[in-house]
């Protein structure tokens, strides 16, 4: 079941453990200001269930520290090291034109730039350290790829249509481009 934008969950930020000994909360953001955190207040799990409520904050390196409501020991803190902290998409800022958030992608159905054939849809949006990758769901059924999110393999997405246009890599063990005549023995 898909859920509807103004349910979907933005990922924003991971607790990275204790500050100190009193119980506040290292935070390291994913939204361009740090302290952006502090307007959701409430940041929740991935269900959707409440994880933190930030009563202050202040900016530190790559995030906050924060003290959070019922965190009052450097071993609590560092119990909640590695949760995930998200708010519905809903709470964001609409992005301004020609942006939209990662999470506006998945789903989108995705055709290749040159021949308009349809390659699959974006199941997700992954970084596992390196640049953000569109997880693809092929259309004729298999295991799902990864297309780097590029502007040479993503060269446009029309949101609006719910399209992603892409020229994906080629594959190992395909043909690099036509035969010639001349090459063939």
């Amino acid at each position: 079941m898909t859920q509807s934008l103004s349910q979907t969950l933005i990922l924003v930020g991971r607790v990275a453990g204790a500050f100190g000994v009193r119980g506040e909360v290292r935070i390291a953001a994913y939204t361009e200001d740090p302290l952006t955190l502090t307007r959701f207040k409430v940041l929740t799990r991935q269900d959707g269930s409440p994880a933190l409520t930030l009563a202050t904050a202040r900016a530190a390196k790559d995030g906050v520290v924060a003290r959070c409501v019922g965190i009052d020991t450097k071993e609590a803190a560092d119990a909640l090291r590695g949760l995930r902290l998200y708010v519905p998409r809903s709470a964001l800022p609409e992005p301004d034109e020609d942006e939209f958030y990662l999470a506006d992608l998945i789903g989108l159905t995705v055709r290749h730039v040159a021949t308009n054939g349809l390659i699959g849809k974006i199941k997700s949006v992954q970084n596992f350290g390196a640049d953000d990758l569109l997880e693809i769901t092929p259309a004729l059924g298999g295991q799902t790829w990864y297309l780097p999110f590029t502007r040479a393999a993503v060269p446009e997405i029309r949101l609006a249509e719910g399209l992603v246009l892409a020229d994906p890599p080629v594959m190992v063990g395909e043909p690099e481009g036509p035969i010639e005549d001349d090459d063939q023995i």
